[in-house]
This record gives C-alpha cells, structure tokens and sequence, in this order.
C-alpha cells in the first residue's frame, strides 16, 4: 500500500548538509530527526493475516501478527466478525502496544478476523492509513488488509473521484474499496475478480466478508501469502483455516502449512470449505527475489525453499566468488548474520559477533545534536573491541542503499581496532528503485546507481567491496545461473527489468518517486 510522502525525502547537499563524503550521494540531511537520516535499509511495507472459524480469533490474529511485526512496525490493525456485527481496532504502533490490553480484545469477538501490519518510513502515519480497510457496501460489510503497491493507483483515483468517489485516506489500498463499490456484478467474488482485473501492481490480499475470507495474490506472485490449516474443530467438524504473509506466522498460531497461493489465485474460504478461482490464468511467477535475501524472517519458508538455508548458501556463494584474506567474518545483525555463516564455512575464517545490535531501541526521535547525530548509530549497533582490535575483519552485510549506515559501521570497525576492513554484500547492487511493495528511494540517491564500485569503496571507507554476482544469487536459489531462473523472480531493484508497467510513474515523469507505505 502507498501514501504520498508529506515529510522530506532527500535534500540537495548545501551548506545545512553533513560534511560526511557520502553527501555527494544526496542522502539525508543531518538536521533532519535521526529516523530520516539512519534509515539505511530497503523496508517490506505490510504484512497481513487472516483466520477463518476460530474460537477467539482476533487474539489468534494478533499473535499472528507478531510474527509478523518485521514485515511493519508503524501500524497494526484487526477486524473480526462474530456472525452478526464487524468490530474493528487499530493503532499506531508494534502490536503488543495495540493489542496487549485485554480489554481491548474483549471488543473484537468472533470467529473470523483479518489483520494488518504497516510500514512506513515517510508520510504523515495517520490513523486513517491504518488497515484492514472497513466499508458497508450493499451485501454488507467488508474488510480489506493489502501488503504490496499498486502502480496504477493514481490513475485510478482520479477517474474514481470524476465518478464521484470519495476518499478518506491516502493509502493505494483504498481503491480496492471504491472500485468493489461501483461493481455492478451481483456477488462479493465477482466485484472482487472486477475490482482485481483493474489494478496492476504487485499485491497480496486478506479480504473478509459476512460468508467468507478470501487471500489474493498478484498474477505475477510478486508478494508472498500462503494458506494455513489449524488443527481441531471450532463449529462442529468445520475445519480452522489461516491466511498469512509468511509461514513464520503458523508456528505461534499453532497452524500446519498447506501450501503457498498461486500467482494470480483466489482462496476462498466458507462454510463450504476451500476452493479457488484463477481469473487472470495460468502465468509465470515473478516473486521478489529480494525476500530470500532480508525482508522475509529466516525461519519462514518462501515458495519451498527455507529462507534460512537460501541466506547461507547465498554466503557460501560470495565466499567462493570474493575470497579474501582476513582474521574474521563478522556479520551486520541481524540480517546478514546467515550468509556470514555460509561464508565463514565457504572460507575457514571463524564467524564472530563483532557488531552487537540493540533491539529495544526501536525508533527514535532525539533533538538532532551535534552530539546525538554522530553518535546515532550507536543506538543500534555496538562493536565487540576484542573480537575486531587488530584483526582484518570481513563485514557481511544483505545490501547497500544510500551507503550512510555502512559507513558509519565501517567506522565504528576501525575505531574497535580493525587493521583491516572488507565489506562484503549478500546482493547484486540496488541501482533501481522499487514500485512493488518495497520502500527503497528514488534512484538518485542510490549509491550503486550513481557509482562504481571502486568509488563505492571509497566512500564507505573500506579496503574492498564485492557484491553477490546475479549467476551466484540465483545458484544459491538452485538454480544453474540467471539464465536459468530468468522470469522466475522480480528482480527489478538490481536491472531495472520491471515486470508490471509502471503507468502513475510514466505519467508523472522522471521526478516520480516509488509509492511508499
């Protein structure tokens, strides 16, 4: 889902800009609140969640959901249903802010219920943005929760405010709802395969309506959703049934995998039982690569493969492509925490936790201070002197975006006693940005897309740099090179081959940025 950015996006260095080499790559300001100019990583916008005939299903929806936080930490909502009424809560914040109170479960009875988790890094995080999305239409209430980016939301919008629609937030996902509207097909499944066979983009779907809760996937697959099964009865000999972005979310709800939805499906989910319709036909999967390298939690499993395993072997890969001699393989936590493993193993140099992060520092919005703005980083990550003093050490991080955060790491390395520092990347270099789903910036600001990477090097401060070739990805992904997997996954963030046409962006020019959550 997407909002039009309110809050400032990057600034064109000038003499209020940090004197750091890196403002050469236009990244943030330094006046600007460190939650702008620390926040160095590409971010998976929602994650969504959906149960069918369990008993206290809100509060199985948001243990769901907290595995799920990864995937959004600015917003969290749920709507159940209990046979009669829809009763719906959202806030701002993680999940156990939102729903740890249970007086506040107590107001979501039923045994069907969706829920949502939003990312956002910027644009006004309003209550109103906060999904599920809730709208009576004439067969009854609806509940929408959308993980993903609509590419043709804007041109949307504007013919469906010509028609007289109106909008109350400022989300992509909001379309969905208008566009059910003004269907003039009979049943809630064939406004929904009419509202889908309008939009383009990349999106997966949790919809809940008064007989059914039906999952969505994008016809090219390019966002995960998987179907769930909870074992025992709820009403009778009616099985349990979950929806869910990732399969990390069925181990706390105490869920059995079934399997993935396909590209372009609809699960549909009633009394009835299962069943599924494939209005868009049979299509070739374009999914994100760029879930096996960070944003998917390591212990779900995507498409069969186990995220876990795919990130060692992506380490095992670049250990074999850019060897080099050193003391010690150090991770950036926590993502890049397996594939230092695989390279640690590839290579026989010992792995070491030289960086400690700190999780609990979650977002922070301390006066920006001389003081404060240099030491930021620090909030997060820590060096373990005594594993890195004296020592060529080899960082391995998932990715570069700006470069802003891996040079401060690199610094925080040579400051423990580093003798040596050499960074090595779990990913081809992101020279595009995304407009499916992923808030990355728009390309002028990503340093792969405006250096090589001998300049790359330079401006982050280490003694070498290599990046995972695309044949190396792909081999850690079982495949024999790129050739062999090409069309299989999305990985427009590192060619530019984007799969689904880009219709607001080309109508609005080259200044366009990618929607963001």
């Amino acid at each position: 889902m997407s909002t039009r950015p309110t809050a400032p996006q990057a600034v064109t260095p000038d003499s209020a800009a940090c004197s750091c080499p890196l403002c050469a790559t236009g990244h943030a300001r330094d006046d600007m609140p460190l939650q702008w100019h620390d926040d160095d990583k590409p971010h998976e916008e929602c994650g969504v969640i959906g149960v069918w005939n369990v008993k206290d299903a809100s509060a199985l929806t948001a243990l769901g959901l907290h595995a799920l936080q990864h995937r959004g930490q600015e917003a969290t909502g749920i709507v159940s249903y209990d046979s009669t009424r829809f009763h719906t809560h959202k806030g701002l914040g993680l999940v156990g802010d939102v729903f740890g109170d249970a007086r506040v479960m107590a107001t979501l009875p039923g045994h069907r219920a969706v829920g949502h988790n939003r990312y956002a890094t910027t644009g006004a995080t309003l209550i109103r943005n906060v999904q599920p999305l809730f709208a009576d239409f004439e067969f009854g209430g609806l509940a929408v929760a959308h993980n993903g980016n609509l590419t043709n939301a804007e041109t949307l919008k504007r013919a469906l405010v010509r028609r007289g629609c109106i909008f109350q937030s400022t989300t992509d996902s909001e379309v969905f709802i208008h566009l059910l509207a003004i269907s003039l097909y009979a049943t809630v499944l064939d406004r929904l395969i009419d509202a889908l066979k309008q939009v383009l983009g990349a999106y997966s779907l949790v919809v809940l309506s008064r007989d059914a809760l039906m999952g969505v996937r994008d016809p090219l697959g390019v966002r995960p959703l998987i179907l769930g099964r909870i074992p025992g009865e709820t009403d009778g000999a009616a099985p349990s049934w979950v929806l869910a972005s990732e399969t990390c979310a069925l181990d706390i709800m105490g869920a059995e995998f079934v399997r993935d939805v396909e590209p372009g499906e609809i699960v549909i989910i009633d009394n009835d039982g299962v069943r599924s319709v494939k209005p868009f036909g049979e299509r070739k999967s374009r999914f994100c690569v760029f879930e096996y390298i960070y944003f998917a939690r390591p212990d779900s499993v995507m498409d069969g493969k186990p995220v876990y395993e795919a990130r060692k072997r992506i380490g095992v890969e670049l250990a074999r492509e850019s060897a080099v001699e050193a003391d010690v393989i150090v991770p950036v936590p926590d993502s890049g925490v397996p594939s230092a493993m695989g390279y640690s193993m590839a290579s026989g140099i010992p792995f070491e936790l030289g960086i400690i992060r700190n999780h609990y520092v979650g977002r922070t919005f301390i006066e920006p201070t001389d003081q404060i703005r240099h030491l930021g980083v620090k909030l997060k990550h820590s060096t373990n002197r005594p594993v890195l003093d004296g020592k060529r050490v080899v960082l391995v991080d998932d990715s570069i975006v700006r470069g802003t955060t891996s040079r401060k790491i690199v610094d925080m390395v040579r400051a423990a006693g580093a003798r040596e520092v050499h960074m090595r990347i779990s990913s081809p270099p992101t020279t595009h940005s995304c407009f499916y789903g992923i808030d990355t910036p728009e390309r002028s600001k990503l340093l792969a897309a405006q250096h090589d990477l001998k300049e790359m090097a330079e401006l982050i401060g280490v003694d070498s740099l290599a990046f995972i070739s695309f044949d190396g990805l792909y081999r850690a992904l079982g495949h024999a090179d790129r050739a062999a997997a090409a069309g299989r996954y999305c990985d427009a963030c590192f060619t530019g081959d984007y799969p689904i046409p880009l219709v607001d962006y080309e109508a609005a020019g080259d200044d366009a940025r990618p929607g963001t959550p």
